[in-house]
């Protein structure tokens, strides 16, 4: 598969780097060119730099790995490069007190699929830090992480779920992109819990034998006998 990278931070880092590794063509676009070069030599694997034009229109997915409020005006100025591509959202637009900053409006996934409406947006990949994803792989108490992916076209959404898997984690279908915003807060949460208050966030949701109450697993299972 051929990836275009837009933005040259740390997510872009983090999981460019997997999908090279896999064998995926990878393509690092930034504005300025001296970080792409930087980052497609971290990256290996036959990486490349270029411009942010240049990578969209590389890229069958094309990960917009960039801050909030920046990725709408970059799909917008990039909207015909886009126009049928997978365009994979990762950013949470999360301010100051671990604010939503879309709160009461859409999402970021829908904002850039307003600014790009060509390309087939998908969000996915955002709950984590991105020391997560460097992670080789992400892999707790034996379990692969799993991540959930929201976006409405099933060809674009098969391409996210291989890039999840090849990740090292585990893709769980989320629904369509008007569920986006629904990752975008659980993410403003989990950071709020994790960093403001020192929880542990995987100790809030019961097993999934009990998550419709103690007795639906008895019920399923009397459904099943009869």
């Amino acid at each position: 598969m051929r990836i275009g990278v837009l933005g040259t931070g740390n997510m872009a880092h983090a999981l460019a780097t997997h999908w090279a590794r896999a064998g995926h063509e990878v393509t690092v676009g930034g504005r300025d060119t001296h970080k792409a070069e930087r980052l497609a030599t971290r990256i290996g694997s036959g990486a490349q730099p270029a411009s942010l034009r240049a990578a969209a229109e590389f890229g069958q997915v094309v990960l917009a790995a960039l801050p909030f409020g920046a990725g709408a005006g970059v799909a917008r100025e990039l909207r015909a490069a886009l126009d049928g591509k997978v365009l994979l959202d990762c950013s949470n637009p999360v301010g100051p007190g671990f604010r939503l900053l879309t709160e009461g409006g859409p999402s970021a996934a829908q904002q850039l699929a307003a600014a790009a409406p060509g390309a087939h947006v998908v969000k996915a990949f955002n709950l984590c830090h991105q020391d997560v994803w460097r992670m080789q792989p992400p892999v707790f108490d034996g379990r692969a992480l799993a991540v959930p992916v929201c976006g409405d076209e099933p060809e674009a959404l098969a391409r996210v779920h291989e890039l999840v898997r090849d990740a090292g984690c585990e893709p769980v279908a989320g629904g369509g992109l008007e569920r986006a915003g629904l990752l975008e807060a659980t993410a403003a949460l989990f950071i709020a819990l994790w960093v403001g208050e020192g929880a542990d966030v995987q100790a809030i949701a019961p097993p999934l034998a009990y998550a419709a109450g103690p007795g639906h697993e008895l019920a399923e299972g009397d459904k099943r006998a009869s």
